[in-house]
């Protein structure tokens, strides 16, 4: 081939209209990841964008909404102890899933339903 895929930009998942500050909340305060800003002619569709590292994740007005149950980004975590911990003391409720060798993980959903898994490998 003449092409490469060379890495993952972004993630998009999908949310209601007036999603915007519930987003924040969930995906700023409690995940911890960085707002980006959205370029001004994006800016009009609603949504709101995170970074981390090198990648981003997308929350994007979708009407009418239904939230992703099985498809769902694997974030990779660094203390995935202190991240179940703090997630226990903000009353975000996971499950812990064993079914991947070498990996701690956890799956959850974010406030609109979206499935997330965040990982640690071992």
């Amino acid at each position: 081939m003449s092409f490469v895929v060379k890495k993952i930009d972004h993630v998009q998942l999908a949310a209601p209209k007036g999603c915007e500050d519930e987003a924040r909340k969930f995906f700023g305060d409690i995940l911890g990841l960085a707002e980006v800003e959205k370029p001004e002619e994006l800016k009009k569709r609603g949504g709101v964008w995170f970074e981390f590292g090198t990648f981003q994740i997308h929350i994007g007005v979708e009407e009418p909404f239904s939230p992703a149950k099985k498809a769902h980004p694997a974030l990779v975590v660094e203390n995935i102890d202190a991240l179940k911990e703090h997630l226990n003391n903000n009353n975000i409720p996971f499950t812990t899933d064993d079914n991947l060798p070498g990996a701690n993980r956890i799956h959850l959903h974010d406030p609109f339903g979206n499935r997330l898994e965040l990982l640690e490998w071992i």
